[in-house]
């Protein structure tokens, strides 16, 4: 069983469609019909629903640059009284791209890992194949993905259907990959021999949290201010979503060996999920990414099992 996992990241998913771009074009396929499971969370929850609908990638990465410019425009400089951003421009997006399909429609299974914020509790979004007694395949499918992006503080939480509010699924699955292995155990009753796992990351950050002489740290330390932009940089968040994704790519490595491979890269500097003017990099760090990896890439999801 092929898995495919997306992790989050804000803005930097730009470098996960890139190499699914460059993936799609070398297959002359989409990439839905490479995988038997997709899974992503927050902005991998849009790429991982984007792939199940078999959006072409190169579109999906045309509206990550025309929408995120607006997405990402600050309605409060904090987030004290109200979310740093709306929800308005994300929701219209999906909305525009996924219409009114529910998640008893999508053909392709799909996990989207999200937190039932008003139950405390983790939640995983199924499609009909891979449905749980429990689950409500009755939600639209944007509905579901804008769940598990809803990132404390800077967006507001999604309200679902009036039952629960919901908040980002990074919170503990950043790296949807665990919850794949769970799935392909429980669900398919596969062996851990018979999952195979392609994990594609936003890039590694090296999040600076330098010694300093001040002792006693705070909210200062912890989601910096800057001047004179009057912005609050998200290091706390980052930091937690990049943990996220490093520890579960660390366990499920040992879990699966050589049926496990993480595509990420060391992006040497901070880059905030809503770092919009950093997408041109990522664009091309990601290419650059695909055309070392590519052999690696290829003979992974060639090989039989």
């Amino acid at each position: 069983m092929k898995m495919l996992c997306i992790d989050g990241g804000g803005i930097r998913g730009v470098f996960a469609i890139t190499i699914l771009k460059a993936l799609e074009e070398k297959y002359n396929k989409p990439v839905a019909d490479l995988f038997d499971v997709i899974a992503g969370t927050s902005t991998g929850s849009i790429i991982a629903a984007s792939v199940s609908m078999k959006i072409p990638m190169d579109e999906v990465l045309e509206n990550y640059k025309k929408f995120g410019r607006k997405i990402f425009i600050r309605q409060a400089k904090v987030g004290l009284f109200k979310s740093v951003y709306s929800d308005r421009f994300l929701r219209r997006y999906l909305k525009k791209s996924f219409k009114d399909i529910k998640l008893s429609e999508v053909e392709t299974p799909i996990l989207i890992p999200a937190v039932d914020v008003t139950h405390g509790r983790p939640y995983v979004h199924r499609t009909m194949k891979n449905a749980e007694e429990k689950d409500d395949l009755s939600i639209e499918l944007w509905d579901a993905v804008l769940s598990s992006c809803s990132a404390p503080v800077y967006f507001p939480p999604n309200n679902v259907d009036n039952r629960f509010l919901s908040i980002d699924g990074g919170l503990w699955a950043n790296n949807p990959s665990l919850v794949c292995i769970t799935e392909a155990l429980k669900h398919y009753k596969k062996s851990m021999e018979d999952i195979r796992i392609l994990s594609v990351g936003t890039g590694k950050q090296t999040i600076d949290f330098t010694i300093q002489e001040e002792k006693n740290w705070g909210v200062k330390q912890w989601l910096p201010f800057d001047f004179p932009s009057m912005k609050v940089t998200p290091k706390l968040l980052d930091l937690a979503l990049h943990l996220s994704s490093e520890s579960i790519s660390y366990q499920c490595k040992h879990l699966l060996g050589s049926n496990y491979l993480r595509i990420n890269k060391e992006l040497g500097e901070e880059i905030p999920f809503d770092e919009i003017s950093s997408m041109d990099e990522l664009i091309n760090l990601g290419s650059d990414v695909f055309i070392e990896q590519e052999n690696e890439i290829t003979g992974f999801l060639d090989r039989v099992q």
